[in-house]
């Protein structure tokens, strides 16, 4: 066992000037030096007076302790990511037939749509021809019962993609418009739009991608070592510089994926958005956090690395010696480590003098 011994030298230094005119020896004559005498006289009373309290190690060496600590605390940690818009959330556009934009309604990127609201009114030769097929099939329904060619006709509106009222319109007036109108199929922001006013399109081309941002996700950055614990950590707090709110999030996926070149991972988190101020591509901050549960707890100054290892200097039951062990402990918040291993809660350690004890115990080789 290696022992670190703080040596109180300076005791002996601070009666010097004492012993120095010890034995009448400071002068040659008494009488002479007597004015000389009475004074430095006086100021060895005072050195005499204040060497009588004998300094403590802590007074010459500035070395406080501290005791290990148990504490009731959830651990926390911190991860960066971005806000991105949720896969489930983006619906295509997408023209079933080919045809001619006559009238653009939703002529530009990023606004904002309700559903059902119309986008684009086109005309095509082929949704044209078959709405004609659906109001001759009413037609001959009402004289010749036909109710499977009248169905027939309608499924291949459907199948064009025709919106249901513009069909129950047909219905109802018996008249076949040259026009079909796209309608939003859900609320959100158009964030790609490839038709213009006047353009054409083929079938199977998308035309708009809406996506909805009333909830979105955030991809967590998660070193490899991270995982490995990520099972214990429930509540995610999202917070974005610029917004004072802090959102509430819910772990949904891990991506079985990791970078190589990073060795990072990724964790994605739900968080509502409601208010519509979380943007796609927000750099945003996570705390989590574990459950609560009593921890051993020691402040981060009384703890050092060397050689890839934690020490801590223990105070021994001899007055001013201490001790270096190796320990292993965790990060518990900013001020403080989770002793893991090497100490107990009745254990005591130097907490703010680790420089001078460090310094002293490599010249000695203690560790």
């Amino acid at each position: 066992m290696y022992h670190y011994l703080l040596i109180p030298l300076l005791l002996s230094n601070l009666a010097w000037g004492d012993m120095k005119c010890s034995d009448g020896k400071c002068g040659s004559s008494m009488k002479e030096t007597t004015p000389k005498i009475e004074k430095v006289m006086s100021k060895a009373d005072v050195i005499k007076k204040e060497s009588n309290k004998k300094p403590t190690i802590t007074q010459l060496f500035n070395v406080t302790t501290v005791k290990i600590k148990s504490v009731n605390r959830a651990k926390t940690q911190v991860n960066y990511g971005y806000i991105v818009a949720s896969d489930d959330a983006k619906v295509d556009v997408t023209a079933w037939y080919s045809g001619f934009v006559e009238k653009l309604y939703a002529d530009t990127l990023y606004t904002y749509v309700k559903k059902d609201e119309a986008l684009a009114k086109v005309y095509s030769p082929e949704v044209y021809k078959a709405k004609q097929d659906y109001l001759n099939s009413l037609t001959f329904n009402n004289t010749h019962t036909s109710s499977g060619m009248l169905k027939s006709a309608e499924t291949k509106l459907l199948l064009l993609g025709v919106d249901k009222k513009e069909i129950a319109q047909i219905r109802k007036s018996r008249k076949a418009d040259t026009l079909t109108t796209i309608y939003a199929p859900i609320s959100g922001w158009i964030f790609e739009k490839n038709i213009s006013q006047g353009s054409s399109f083929s079938s199977k081309k998308r035309l708009f991608q809406i996506v909805n941002l009333d909830s979105v996700w955030m991809e967590v950055k998660l070193f490899q070592h991270q995982l490995k614990e990520l099972h214990l950590y429930q509540d995610f707090s999202v917070t974005i510089k610029g917004i004072e709110e802090v959102y509430l999030a819910k772990k949904s996926l891990l991506y079985p994926i990791i970078n190589p070149k990073e060795a990072t991972t990724t964790l994605r988190l739900i968080l509502d958005n409601n208010k519509g101020k979380l943007k796609v591509g927000m750099y945003a901050k996570v705390s989590s956090r574990t459950l609560s549960k009593e921890r051993l707890s020691i402040p981060r100054t009384a703890v050092i690395r060397k050689g890839g290892k934690w020490y801590a200097f223990l105070a021994t039951e001899f007055k001013g010696e201490y001790e270096p062990i190796v320990i292993e402990v965790k990060p518990l918040d900013k001020l403080s480590y989770q002793v893991t291993k090497g100490l107990t809660l009745q254990d005591t350690v130097v907490n703010n003098a680790l420089f001078m004890m460090d310094s002293d115990a490599q010249i000695n080789s203690i560790y």
